[in-house]
């Protein structure tokens, strides 16, 4: 089974050209629990987030990064489909459209707390390496009377940016 065939059985919808009311309104229905269940992982994962839980809020990646896959493919197959879609189920598409400008927000909030905490945790790991390197100062005067090296931040320190 080619790698293409793997990621297209794995959808929560079916990806052909839809040819009924019923099969238009499927994927419309699928893309919205899709979406819908993605919101609520974006919303657990910034409300841990700003409670401080970093390691709870990664272990909702894979989950979120599967529904994503799924959302970015819906919206893709929508957009391929979407005079088929319109014709065949037009309250459908309208609703689906309307719960997509809802999400968009939701998702600029859950970028604007990710990044601020990327920044704090960024911030926090120069602190320290700073204050690890001011320790390794040297304080006495060197071979031939050189000066001592000014203090520089530690090297060593590793940074999981998987977050």
């Amino acid at each position: 089974m080619s790698e293409q065939a793997e990621t297209t059985v794995a959808l929560p919808f079916a990806i052909e050209r839809p040819t009924s009311r019923q099969e238009a309104e499927n994927f419309c229905n699928a893309v919205r629990r899709t979406m819908e269940r993605l919101l609520e992982v974006i919303e657990q994962e910034t409300d841990l987030v700003r409670e401080g839980h970093l390691r709870a809020a990664g272990d909702l990646q894979g989950e979120k990064a599967v529904l994503i896959h799924h959302y970015t493919q819906g919206v893709l197959y929508a957009k391929e489909h979407s005079v088929a879609l319109g014709n065949l189920a037009p309250v459908a598409v309208q609703a689906l459209r309307r719960q997509h400008a809802e999400f968009q927000p939701v998702l600029r909030i859950n970028l604007a707390v990710l990044a601020t905490a990327r920044e704090v945790t960024n911030g926090i790991v120069n602190t320290v390496a700073r204050a690890v390197g001011a320790r390794q100062r040297t304080t006495t005067y060197g071979p031939g009377g050189a000066a001592p090296a000014p203090a520089r931040a530690a090297e060593g320190i590793a940074v999981n940016r998987s977050l």
